[in-house]
């Protein structure tokens, strides 16, 4: 399905990728804190507002 030289780069890819994210977002750690303080309520808020139609649609559709 997929050569062994592609197969190396999507691993190579892939640990390089996230190794940048990681650095980058160590880098940015401060600023987040100071800037995204309430960021997490309005995450919850919007994965249960998702939730609530996605239970609506399961049990009245």
């Amino acid at each position: 399905m997929f050569s062994q030289g592609q197969i190396l780069f999507g691993i190579l890819f892939a640990i390089s990728f996230i190794v940048l994210a990681v650095f980058a977002n160590r880098k940015d750690a401060v600023l987040h804190k100071k800037y995204y303080k309430g960021s997490l309520w309005v995450l919850l808020a919007f994965i249960s507002f998702i939730g609530l139609i996605a239970c609506i649609k399961f049990f009245l559709g």
